[in-house]
């Protein structure tokens, strides 16, 4: 089903437009970007080059989450730092979103004017018996589509701290603050870990060849000359 995305989105409308920032960002270098985002709840800060080779340092005090940001950077080959501190005794659940908040945000500022990059990528990862898909469009405009998760996945807890209720929202909250259109979907799979771990691999295959620079693009790659 198609979900509005966004720090507190509800139902299941989708929402286009331009995303905004709620982090401070500092561009370092042609494809990469710096995030530090702090409220009440969580402090994150976030690194990343998009032309990296996948090497990664997550630490989000929550480690299924560290463990998938580390599969996520690995195989997108975005070399990706985060640092992240929240009321985790509270629950998991403002810093796993905060920490992907800013990752989009980082995303689309390393993204720049997106001049030159192929803008769209899919891909298909197995994870043994897990089997998912994922789609982005470096459109400019927000839009997140997830489903296939067997019933009952959103309320089992992984790892000790991580319910399956957050792989969509951390999904919401990178298509909605890296400005792309994300579709997500599950086509098999029993272990709750396993069916996550696919969503985040397929996201990262995916998305490493939506920003990839191509030689023959010339500009920016819409008819409608910006994204």
């Amino acid at each position: 089903m198609a979900a509005r995305v966004g720090r507190h989105a509800a139902g299941d409308g989708g929402v286009q437009g331009r995303p905004g920032g709620g982090g401070r960002a500092v561009t370092t270098g042609t494809r990469t970007a710096r995030i530090e985002r702090t409220t009440s709840e969580s402090s994150v800060l976030v690194e990343l080059d998009l032309d990296g080779t996948g090497i990664t340092d997550i630490s989000t005090t929550v480690g299924f989450y560290d463990h998938m940001l580390t599969a996520f950077g690995k195989h997108s080959l975005i070399d990706l730092t985060v640092r992240a501190t929240g009321d985790t005794h509270i629950d998991v659940h403002h810093t796993v979103e905060d920490v992907a908040i800013a990752i989009g945000e980082a995303l689309r500022q390393a993204l720049g004017d997106k001049k030159g990059i192929s803008r769209f990528g899919d891909a298909l990862v197995p994870l043994d018996e897990a089997l998912a898909q994922a789609v982005v469009d470096v459109s400019g405009r927000p839009y997140l589509v997830h489903s296939g998760e067997p019933a009952g996945q959103e309320h089992h807890l992984i790892g000790g701290h991580f319910t399956g209720s957050l792989t969509r929202h951390v999904f919401e909250s990178i298509a909605y603050h890296a400005g792309i259109c994300l579709h997500v979907r599950v086509l098999a799979g029993r272990d709750p870990h396993h069916i996550v771990e696919a969503q985040f691999k397929a996201l990262a295959r995916a998305l490493r060849s939506a920003v990839e620079l191509d030689p023959r693009v010339q500009g920016i790659p819409s008819t409608k000359g910006t994204l």
